[in-house]
């Protein structure tokens, strides 16, 4: 079991592979100033070259790999070793996203693989029938995210973000549930989780901001609202 404990509401930044390098280095150096900041647990991922370099430069970020794969030591050319991820640094992987599908064999294997080097599962669903698959499986977190909206800058609609949850949790309420589908703005970000999400975060709405920084303040801002509305 992975001695990571994500501590809720929590944001995921999440740069997919549109930069890299010295660009993805100076958004993870952001996220971790802010994560630290407003005391809020925060993933961010990257492209597996830029993993160490992240690990090494920030402090308070939870660095996530994108991809994973269910081998062992040995024969593997081309694979993502889940020892490797451990011994680079990483706490988590994001597995199953639309843009890299698993099987739900594969799937099922990769989660084991993960745990058993104890890193943090974040495993993406789309519908409210493959939430429910997913979350027999045990991950640590999921994304709920219909495949349609991602990147359109359109959120998920209300029915879809209480009919996804209510699945995730009827199976397993210790699963964390990200709602993530085109959040782009800190409005996005309230609604989605005081519809009862634990976390959210966004891709494209960061990335294509003129100022990444100023809209991450923004997008946490409202996730610290949501914070202090619960404590009172």
């Amino acid at each position: 079991m992975t001695d990571v404990k994500v501590k809720r509401p929590f944001f995921i930044v999440n740069p997919k592979a549109y930069i890299y390098g010295e660009e993805v280095l100076n958004l993870a150096l952001v996220t971790d100033e802010l994560a630290k900041e407003n005391e809020i647990d925060c993933l961010f991922t990257a492209q597996l070259v830029d993993i160490p370099v992240i690990v090494e430069r920030t402090s308070h970020l939870i660095v996530t790999a994108q991809h994973m794969d269910p081998l062992v030591p040995g024969r593997g050319m081309g694979h993502v070793l889940p020892e490797a991820l451990k011994a680079a640094g990483v706490k988590a992987v994001v597995l199953n996203h639309a843009e890299d599908p698993y099987t739900l064999s594969n799937l099922d294997k990769t989660i084991k693989r993960a745990k058993k080097v104890e890193l943090l599962t974040i495993v993406c669903a789309d519908t409210v029938e493959q939430c429910k698959a997913v979350a027999q499986l045990g991950p640590d977190m999921m994304i709920c995210e219909p495949t349609s909206l991602i990147g359109t800058g359109n959120t998920s609609d209300d029915d879809y973000i209480r009919e996804t949850n209510q699945a995730i949790r009827s199976v397993n309420p210790d699963i964390l549930i990200m709602q993530a589908a085109g959040v782009s703005t800190g409005d996005d970000v309230y609604r989605v989780l005081m519809g009862g999400a634990d976390g959210t975060g966004g891709t494209s709405g960061i990335i294509n901001a003129s100022d990444r920084r100023a809209k991450l303040i923004e997008m946490i801002g409202a996730l610290k609202r949501v914070q202090e509305e619960e404590i009172r």
